[in-house]
């Protein structure tokens, strides 16, 4: 059992206050000031007792939360995206306070699987020369951020792992793409769910890899197997970590 401090109580903290539940975790806390019945800021007393704290939050909060989290010593999960270019002062509060940290900007399995798949598919079609590559994604019009951290992190294996492809392009084109850009398009609206494709073209066929979410839950349970992972930990992990531990003991 892991004993769990919930920090944001919209769909998502919803969805892991369940679930944990049902997994015989206990939620000792729930911290939202935009939420009734809620703890409204993070402190000693509303994290009390946790082993492991789970932000869902806004990337505007997300830096602060994880100070304010390691100052007390416990441990997080950082669900929350679009923070991303303040990764290095995250890592020296981590390092500073001796806690341990996992991120992911996406915590569903099955896109973490989708991402092993990529990264073996583009070493392939590396040495087919045909072959170009591109890359979108499409989500609800209640997405806060965009490009996704998913697709940001999806077009960081295909470049690395693509020699033709040395920069990202997120933003509209008004002109002919390079032959060095990796094109990866955000489409907003509806109520579509989380979607990601990768291709690769060529003059006579097209190859697509595409993972769809269905639901919240596949996020939730995968946020919670990382507190599982980071209880008692100390250092700077990422959903790769999880990944590798998950499949040695398959």
């Amino acid at each position: 059992m892991t004993r769990i401090t919930i920090i944001g109580y919209g769909k998502m903290g919803q969805t892991i206050e369940r679930l944990a539940k049902e997994k015989g975790h206990k939620i000792v806390s729930i911290i939202d000031p935009r939420q009734e019945g809620c703890f409204k800021e993070i402190n000693e007393e509303s994290i009390k007792g946790a082993d492991v704290c789970i932000d869902f939050t806004h990337p505007s909060a997300a830096v602060d939360n994880i100070k304010k989290v390691a100052s007390f010593g416990k441990n997080i999960v950082v669900g929350t995206t679009g923070w991303y270019n303040q990764m290095n002062e995250v890592k020296r509060i981590v390092e500073k306070n001796n806690i341990g940290l996992i991120w992911s900007g996406n915590f569903l399995i099955g896109v973490n699987a989708f991402f092993k798949i990529i990264e073996e598919s583009a070493r392939i079609f590396n040495n087919l020369e045909d072959y170009d590559c591109l890359a979108y994604e499409m989500h609800h019009k209640m997405k806060a951020d965009s490009p996704s951290g998913t697709a940001k992190m999806m077009s960081d294996l295909l470049i690395k792992n693509l020699n033709k492809k040395d920069k990202a392009v997120f933003k509209i084109l008004d002109r002919q793409i390079e032959p060095n850009e990796l094109h990866v398009a955000s489409i907003r609206g509806g109520s579509i769910p989380g979607t990601h494709e990768v291709q690769f073209d060529s003059p006579d066929d097209t190859v697509s890899i595409k993972h769809v979410a269905r639901s919240r839950n596949g996020f939730a349970n995968g946020a919670i197997m990382a507190a599982q992972f980071i209880e008692g930990k100390k250092g700077f992990f990422n959903i790769n970590d999880l990944m590798d531990d998950m499949i040695k003991k398959v």
